[in-house]
């Protein structure tokens, strides 16, 4: 690919945004694309322990940006605004990427494919008449009897996660610079 493409992953509280957007990733990284994803989160992330050397250097020591380097892994811990946009967090950080995943930022002016199922929720994010909805690349859903004007894919049909695979390449937006 020639530019970084970028696309969100949406849907209620469980409804399995992570698991999607997972097997995406590994389907679009089996074609040979590079992949990179984004999760967007409510709380403060917990992925260093207090007193750690690289806690100490990012807490007590005040570090504007600490990479913590392991072998085959690097945690950047950076020190920001509430940046939520995942356009600019994705030109900044994940700007290698053939495609960027994003998962969460449901409100970002971004290509979405929602997950629905009728378990979790009466009814989709996506709305027919809002001015939104033109962003809708797809919906996927285990209720075969679901229908909207966007497309709509079933997990029960045949090749689903492909045929996603390749409305994501053909939906996703490229980065501006």
């Amino acid at each position: 690919m020639a530019e970084t493409r970028i696309l969100t992953i949406i849907g209620r509280k469980h409804a399995g945004k992570t698991t999607l957007t997972v097997a995406l990733a590994s389907e679009l990284a089996r074609r040979g694309l590079r992949v990179m994803t984004m999760k967007h989160g409510h709380h403060a992330a917990d992925v260093d322990h207090a007193g750690s050397d690289s806690w100490r250097h990012f807490r007590e020591g005040r570090a504007e940006r600490v990479l913590l380097a392991t072998p085959g892994q690097r945690v950047l811990f950076e020190r920001a605004a509430d940046e939520y946009d995942p356009a600019a967090l994705a030109r900044r950080y994940l700007g290698e990427a053939d495609i960027v995943l994003v998962e969460g930022f449901h409100r970002a002016p971004l290509p979405k494919i929602e997950v629905f199922r009728r378990a979790v929720s009466a009814a989709p994010i996506y709305e027919a008449g809002s001015p939104e909805a033109s962003r809708w690349a797809a919906i996927v859903t285990d209720d075969l009897d679901f229908e909207a004007p966007c497309r709509v894919i079933h997990f029960q049909d045949t090749m689903w996660l492909q045929l996603l695979a390749t409305i994501t390449l053909e939906q996703a937006q490229a980065l501006a610079p």
